[in-house]
């Protein structure tokens, strides 16, 4: 079953899919997917942002990660992972984005949330070692941000 959170975050995925048609969401790794997306807060559902603790702004932006086994292509079961994250700006200026892990039931999901300008293009990059994993695992999204 999905949670309230997990259709918010497939909901935000939607959003960013329909202005930049060719993102690509997901990073496979040996044995697991990677599923990522970054947007300004201000989409999500104020009773969401309140659960969560998280400001809702156009000039906040939130990371969404969570890594599933694979299983033989299809999603699998979600797993827990040590999940780190760093934003660079195309000047090359780095800050870390502080993840905290979310749990619903079957589903974890790690999110941070970060300060964003309008247009700011942004590489984050994710450093994932899924729980039972010895190998730290590497993905990257970009994206750009817009604000009001």
């Amino acid at each position: 079953m999905r949670t309230r959170f997990a259709r918010l975050c497939a909901g935000a995925a939607g959003l960013l899919l329909a202005t930049a048609a060719t993102a690509d969401n997901s990073t496979q790794i040996p044995g697991y997917i990677i599923h990522h997306n970054a947007f300004t807060t201000d989409v999500l559902a104020p009773e969401v942002a309140n659960t969560y603790n998280i400001a809702r702004s156009s000039k906040r932006a939130m990371l969404n990660v969570s890594v599933l086994r694979d299983a033989n292509g299809m999603s699998g079961e979600a797993v827990p992972a040590k999940v780190t994250a760093t934003a660079t700006n195309l000047m090359g200026q780095k800050r870390e984005v502080p993840m905290r892990e979310v749990r619903e039931g079957k589903a974890i999901y790690y999110i941070g949330d970060f300060l964003v300008a309008h247009r700011e293009v942004l590489n984050l990059d994710l450093n994932v070692t899924p729980q039972g994993d010895t190998r730290t695992h590497s993905a990257r999204l970009t994206q750009e941000f817009f604000t009001k």
